[in-house]
């Protein structure tokens, strides 16, 4: 059942601003995430009525009269930027889903806004196709995730300078659990304005953490956690965000706004996303200590309420908090049971030093050796087979003995008998472009999909969180 609740509206438009939508020639509907739909009971939708509400923008029922830009700074780089905001997205509608938690539909693509900057406020379909694709493989691996809702192509031509020009264009609608970034407490501190950031602390308490006391301390720590577990289950996926700007973090937790993202071919630490993160700020490796100085700017902000003396030890909840999500993410995607503390760090230890030591790729590690030795038949005649030998190997196949396969059922199923999992490459993704580029073919598309699909669920457990205490 379909429940709006704009609550953004409690809060006043010193947080916000009213937009128009841009309109579009001739919108054609590319992608419609129907699984996402039926969480907020929008599935029974038209195509007339989902090309109304997603790419005319015409209000939801009982819902938001008019778009809202979001207001928020932040960091780039660890650069402050005091002129951000949305410039070329906005805030369409609030609404429940079926476990009650309140969700956003925010836009990407869907034209200029007072935070422009001189932009055209709108999103290549390239790169809203690599949006899809993010956020259908990380919600598949179980990674706290905003999911692609809608993607439109718009019929215009775009110019870019860092792409082949020109090039078609798209407007995409993204569900999250709230868009609310540490970019927005961010631009309330440099206005030292109090009252404003009271308001927001009291509006974030009070629809995404009830459960904790109404104070920024409180707030903090379990941001810290929520943010750690995101982090850890990236970093076992092997993905790499590409831009862990202030802006693209998310109070909730939850990770969005994939630009130049990509998922590691084989386990190394220095592996960039972005061609222009040409120091590697947000390589693989250093994401969890990049996202950690990203709390550590939130934490700042609320000074602007509490003294950093208070909420400092707040911010010793994020390392403890990755260190378990880490290693409890990455046995579950082995598929092996816990031996207990000391055996599960020597796991994941000797697991990371063969896989750097070896370049075996990392979706092709866990695949072949699901399940620990109960799976030893299979990787050896797989297409790595070779590669599982030496020193290293030895000490991974060793420690894996004291580990008994956590669902060995799991290995009858169709996805075992293949030789490779899905996976998603960059040259993957580039296939997928050229199809659509030259040919307009959209099947490979949907086949890429649905085997993303697949992986959620043989492993619907891959996301499950451990209960913490976040008071």
């Amino acid at each position: 059942m379909y429940y709006p609740d704009p609550r953004i509206r409690s809060l006043d438009e010193g947080y916000y601003d009213e937009v128009e939508a841009a309109t579009f020639p001739q919108p054609r509907l590319r992608f419609r995430n129907q699984r996402a739909a039926q969480e907020v009971g929008l599935e029974g939708l038209s195509h007339g009525e989902w090309l109304d509400y997603f790419s005319s923008f015409k209000p939801l029922p009982d819902n938001l009269s008019k778009p809202l830009a979001l207001r928020y700074h932040g960091h780039q780089f660890t650069h402050y930027n005091p002129q951000l905001g949305d410039g070329r997205g906005f805030l369409h509608a609030q609404l429940r889903d079926h476990q009650g938690r309140l969700l956003d539909l925010g836009t990407k693509g869907s034209g200029t806004t007072p935070w422009s900057r001189g932009g055209d406020g709108r999103l290549t379909l390239k790169g809203g196709l690599r949006e899809v694709l993010a956020a259908e493989l990380l919600q598949a691996l179980g990674v706290p995730t905003c999911r692609i809702f809608s993607l439109f192509e718009t019929g215009e031509e775009l110019v870019r300078y860092d792409e082949p020009s020109p090039t078609r264009a798209s407007v995409m609608v993204r569900l999250s659990h709230s868009h609310i970034r540490f970019g927005t407490f961010q631009r309330l501190a440099w206005y030292k304005d109090r009252l404003r950031m009271d308001r927001l602390v009291a509006y974030v308490h009070e629809h995404y953490y009830p459960e904790l006391p109404a104070h920024p301390v409180a707030l903090l720590r379990a941001v810290a956690q929520r943010t750690a577990e995101t982090v850890a289950g990236w970093m076992v996926a092997g993905f790499v965000h590409g831009v862990l700007n202030t802006d693209n973090m998310n109070i909730t937790g939850e990770s969005f706004d994939y630009g130049p993202w990509r998922f590691i071919p084989r386990y190394d630490p220095d592996f960039v996303a972005a061609y222009f993160d040409e120091g590697g700020l947000y390589a693989y490796g250093r994401q969890a200590t990049m996202v950690g100085w990203n709390l550590q700017q939130l934490a700042r902000s609320l000074e602007l309420l509490v003294p950093g003396s208070e909420l400092a030890p707040a911010l010793e909840a994020y390392e403890p908090a990755l260190q378990a999500a880490f290693q409890r993410r990455l046995l579950r995607r082995l598929g092996v049971k816990s031996a207990g503390p000391t055996q599960d760090t020597h796991l994941v230890q000797r697991l990371l030093a063969f896989a750097e030591h070896s370049r075996v790729g990392w979706d092709q590690l866990f695949f072949d050796w699901y399940g620990g030795v109960a799976s030893e038949a299979r990787a050896a005649v797989a297409p790595t087979a070779k590669q599982y030998t030496g020193a290293a190997f030895s000490a991974l196949r060793n420690q894996l003995e004291q580990h008994p396969p956590s669902h060995p059922e799991r290995l009858h199923n169709a996805y075992f008998q293949e030789d490779q999992p899905p996976s998603m490459l960059i040259t993957e993704v580039e296939a997928l472009w050229d199809a659509i580029s030259y040919t307009d073919n959209w099947e490979l598309l949907d086949k890429k999909v649905a085997s993303i699909r697949q992986i959620g669920e043989v492993f619907p457990d891959l996301g499950e969180q451990e209960a913490t205490p976040t008071g």
